[in-house]
């Protein structure tokens, strides 16, 4: 087979999805597919996905994106898998096991977005720990530790039977080749992996918050592979059940919203990042910046070594709900009600026309957007939003100025965030955006307008689903490696500038929009007495 050949594979796994794309080798796409996942919620707070739901909705995605690509299986070269940051739990003999008591056992993984372990988070950021310096210096309820602390404490049975535990991504790779590696991605991001260092697990930390068996006994005993890194070839069964052949090499996996990074920064690895900023806009934010040295921001996690690409520090930033505040937003609003299933897109066709009149649509409503917490830079898991400015009327104006004042909240989130980060050396000019939000004139505008940013979008179609193709596409060439793949599958951009005449509008509600987390702190204080 010639290279040119040869077709490459990713597969995304969302919130609510997992997602295949066909490419070349040059990164066209030629065919995609998706299908939803189960979702189960049995208390506030939980959230809880099964892993071989999920893992019949990947095959039965590649099945269909081959099929309409018109690709025969034995040309599949290559497969790289991302997934969000959820935590799957097996048994010693590699079976589902439940996570939360008197559930079923098919409930295996605790979603990423599952906030049952605040208390523990809490007490993993009062240790002090130097570890914490490498997650913003606060501990996440969506990151691992806490979950595990949290299933060690609450659902001791199941613990006990507990012989594995992966990210979800790393569980994909291991069902796809039968191999256990971890990616540096996921267990540096998510994990407190120092993969920077020889020995990189804080073995003090571990103890202090009673982790540490874990290693062992989550099955983490081994360096972790860096990011598309070849984890070997498909299994027999994997294969059979995908519908490929054993050839197919698999790289190493990533996080969701990494593989959207790279998807859209894969072409610039080798350059100057200081002036780039990659955003995966969905149902929550995640912000990804790169750089050569390590860089230390309260509120952001990071510095990550080696977390999207080999030799490069990551910082990210996040906001919990951007896409799930403003479907709340929808839901809440009566006006709503009587726009149908596509009210973000009839909200989007009323709305531009007047914004390009008008830089300040609603002078006296503004919001606050932690109605999930504060992500970055924060790093508030508790915070709570705020709207102010609300009236008795129902109209469709008072939906529309309710929509749009929610999405400057999250636009102003942003920008929050870029100042953090260029506070200690980055120049922030660039943002790359993909995801949900790229469908959103509204919310596109929005980012280049309040930030003063370009956005530049990646003409490909599904980036994120292109960043998982340049892991099989590095796995397949490990001399090349992950920087000559990506600027290989890079496709063209297109930019969209910020209008200047509505920067002063933005600046003032900027100023507002951080009077209003002041004084929601304040009233926090007087709560908590």
């Amino acid at each position: 087979m010639s290279p040119t050949d040869k077709f490459i594979i990713g597969v995304d796994v969302g919130t609510g999805s997992a997602r295949a794309g066909v490419f070349s080798v040059d990164g066209k796409l030629l065919g995609s597919a998706a299908h939803a996942i189960a979702m189960n919620k049995p208390k506030p707070d939980f959230v809880e996905q099964d892993s071989e739901n999920i893992w019949q909705s990947v095959c039965q995605s590649v099945r269909d994106a081959l099929a309409k690509s018109n690709i025969a299986a034995d040309q599949v070269a290559a497969i790289g898998f991302d997934a969000t940051c959820s935590l799957v739990i097996r048994d010693t003999d590699n079976r589902p096991l439940g996570v939360t008591p008197g559930g079923a056992d098919n409930w295996d993984v605790i979603v990423w977005m599952d906030h049952r372990a605040i208390r523990e988070a809490e007490e993993c950021t009062k240790t002090g720990t130097k570890v914490l310096e490498y997650i913003g210096g606060t501990m996440s309820p969506e990151m691992e530790l806490p979950k595990l602390m949290w299933l060690k404490r609450h659902h001791r049975q199941n613990w006990d039977k507990m012989g594995a535990a992966y990210d979800l991504a790393d569980f994909l790779s291991f069902r796809a080749t039968g191999s256990d590696d971890r990616s540096c991605c996921t267990i540096t991001c998510k994990w407190t992996y120092l993969a920077h260092q020889d020995d990189p697990w804080d073995r003090a930390f571990l103890d202090q918050i009673g982790l540490d068996d874990f290693p062992g006994k989550a099955g983490i005993n081994r360096k972790a592979l860096g990011v598309g890194d070849l984890i070997g070839n498909l299994s027999d069964q994997g294969a059979a059940e995908l519908g490929l052949t054993t050839d197919c090499v698999v790289g190493a996996g990533l996080i969701d919203a990494h593989a959207g990074a790279l998807g859209t920064l894969g072409e610039y690895l080798d350059g100057n990042l200081d002036e780039r900023f990659a955003m995966i806009a969905g149902t929550s934010t995640c912000h990804m910046a790169l750089s050569s040295e390590p860089r230390f921001i309260k509120g952001v996690w990071g510095p990550y070594f080696g977390a999207i690409a080999p030799g490069l520090w990551l910082n990210e930033g996040g906001q919990s709900a951007t896409g799930a505040l403003l479907d709340h937003i929808v839901a809440m609003h009566p006006f709503s009600h009587n726009m149908g299933r596509d009210a973000h897109k009839l909200a989007g066709e009323k709305l531009m026309p007047r914004m390009m009149e008008t830089p300040d649509l609603a002078p006296r409503l503004h919001v606050l957007p932690d109605f999930h917490g504060n992500r970055s830079p924060l790093a508030d898991s508790e915070a709570l939003g705020v709207i102010s400015g609300l009236s008795l009327d129902q109209s469709e104006e008072s939906f529309l100025d309710l929509y749009w004042a929610t999405a400057c909240a999250i636009a102003y989130g942003t920008r929050h965030i870029i100042d953090a980060l260029n506070a200690t050396g980055y120049e922030i000019k660039h943002i790359h955006l993909s995801g949900g939000h790229t469908a959103s004139p509204v919310l596109v505008k929005l980012y280049a307008d309040v930030t003063g940013c370009n956005v530049v979008m990646s003409d490909c179609a599904e980036p994120v689903l292109l960043g998982s193709a340049m892991l099989g596409a590095a796995a397949l060439d490990p001399e090349g490696g992950l920087a000559l793949a990506s600027r290989r599958m890079a496709g063209k951009e297109t930019i969209h500038a910020p209008d200047q005449t509505a920067k002063d509008a933005h600046d003032r509600r900027y100023a507002i929009f951080h009077k209003l987390h002041t004084h929601r702190q304040e009233l926090d204080a007087m709560v908590a007495g």
